[in-house]
This record gives C-alpha cells, structure tokens and sequence, in this order.
C-alpha cells in the first residue's frame, strides 16, 4: 500500500496531469502578444548631460560622380569593369551629423532647418546617444499629410527596423501621434499593432483635444518621459495622452536609443531635447 500511495504522488507532478478544467492559460503556451521580459544588461557610455539639436545645417555638398568607363575589349557588356570606381553605387552625403543613424534607408534629411523623411515604411533614424534607464525626451512635430503618422521610438536598440510590411518586430515603445491615416494616437510596447497597445480613438468632432487628429502644419510639441524605471508616459502639448506602466520594462542594453520613424507621408521633427533622469 506504501508503494502503491507514493507512485500516486509521483504522478500528481508529471506534465500534462494537469485535471481537466483546472488548466491555466500557461498550460496551453503563452497568450497572444504575451509580455517578454528582458534581460537586464547595463547599458555602456550612458549620456550624463543634455543633448540638444534643431537641425540647423550647412547646405549638402554636391555629390561628385565618377565618370562611366567606356566600353572596351576588357569590359564586359555594359561597358563597366568590375572594381573600378562606377562599378558601386555612388555614396550621396549624409547630412544628419554623427549624432543621427539611419536604419536601412537613406529616405532622412535635413529640410529648411528639420529633420524629414518620406516613404520609410518603418526604416527610422536613431539618435546614437545612450540613454539612461530614465530620461525626458521632447521634439517638435509637424505633419505634411492629413494622414498624420507622427512617429518616435523611445527605449530601443538604435539599429532595428521593421523586416515586414506589419512593424510587429519592434524594440521600443512606439508613440504615435495620428497614426493609421489620423485615426489612433497610440502608445505601444514592440509591437505598434499589439493588443495591449493604449490609443486614443480620434474623433474629427469630437470636443475633447485629445481626440482631435493630426493637423497639417501645425508643431506639435511631444514629451514622452520615463522617471520611475518602469512608466513611459505620452504627452502633446503639455497635456498627458497616454502612458504604459510596464512590470518587464525595456531598459538597458538593446533598449536604449531614441528615434523617429514613418511609414509613407512626409513627416518632419525639430528641436530635439534629451535630458537624462535620476
């Protein structure tokens, strides 16, 4: 009876025992758009002071091409030498700064003293500063489309883009200001299409201004702020839109840069202002 009592113990604790109708949702694997959390990596040359920039830059060299070789016997069809200098494609002078990083695309540039980008279908620009686990981050932004699409990466890993057409692969919180063809402004954890995403439903008549969508033209002043480790809050104007309070937070190494980002319409930032928290 002793031996018969303890191989019913033992079977108590083998997987898939689990009685019918008790089963958690970690039984049946992870829910859908399941929080991962991080490993937390210190990250290296933290910034300590403020970093500021309004894109106020000399104007772009012109871009010096190399002459096309013209076709000879030791050409192949096409009249270019493998390895000589028109064999590659000519760089085009980047004029965003050692400060500025662009993730795949070269779609970023400086305009009448903005930065402004078209038609990255989520390729950003990162800034390469390091940021502090807390930090206040506040840019100016102005919307050349009715269909808004206002987009900053905060916490991220300063080179990822989207490899979909979907941006579900994301390493930041993604605030959003008149996204999805001005219908949403959202706050979003790696995945800007994540049912745990916080939004605001815009409504055109609507009395509320947090509501209201994306105007072309107008500067909009954003701050988004994280001072406790765990918070990421939105705000526009002064007045708070939305914030994620996060129990895994991203922080650290991989989760550590600031940038913008778009989709299709021409969007443009300014004034941008990083300030490191306690």
């Amino acid at each position: 009876m002793t031996k018969r009592l303890a191989l019913l113990a033992a079977a108590a604790f083998l997987p898939g025992c689990v009685p019918e109708g008790n089963s958690t949702p970690s039984d049946s694997g992870p829910a859908p758009n399941a929080q991962t959390g991080p490993t937390f990596r210190p990250s290296l040359n933290v910034m300590t002071a403020t970093f500021e920039d309004n894109f106020d830059r000399p104007p772009r060299p012109a871009v010096a091409l190399m002459p096309s070789v013209a076709p000879s016997a030791e050409a192949p069809e096409g009249g270019v030498i493998p390895g000589s200098a028109s064999a590659a494609p000519q760089p085009v002078p980047d004029d965003l700064g050692p400060n500025w990083r662009q993730a795949g695309t070269s779609v970023w540039h400086i305009e009448n003293g903005r930065l402004c980008g078209q038609h990255a279908q989520n390729h950003g620009v990162w800034l390469t500063k390091v940021l502090p686990v807390n930090a206040r981050i506040e840019f100016d932004a102005i919307a050349e489309s009715p269909q808004g699409d206002l987009k900053a990466e905060v916490w991220g890993d300063g080179q990822s883009h989207a490899t979909a057409i979907s941006y579900t692969n994301a390493t930041s919180y993604l605030a959003i200001l008149g996204g999805w063809k001005n219908k949403f402004h959202v706050l979003a954890r790696l995945n800007e299409h994540g049912n745990d995403r916080k939004q605001i439903a815009i409504d055109p008549q609507s009395d509320d201004p947090k509501e209201k969508p994306v105007v072309v033209g107008q500067i909009y002043h954003i701050k988004i702020e994280r001072t406790d480790g765990k918070t990421v809050r939105f705000f526009v104007g002064g007045d708070e839109y939305l914030s994620y309070d996060d129990p895994q937070p991203l922080a650290g190494m991989g989760h550590d840069h600031f940038g913008f980002n778009d989709w299709e319409v021409k969007v443009c930032f300014d004034n941008v202002k990083v300030q490191p928290l306690p």
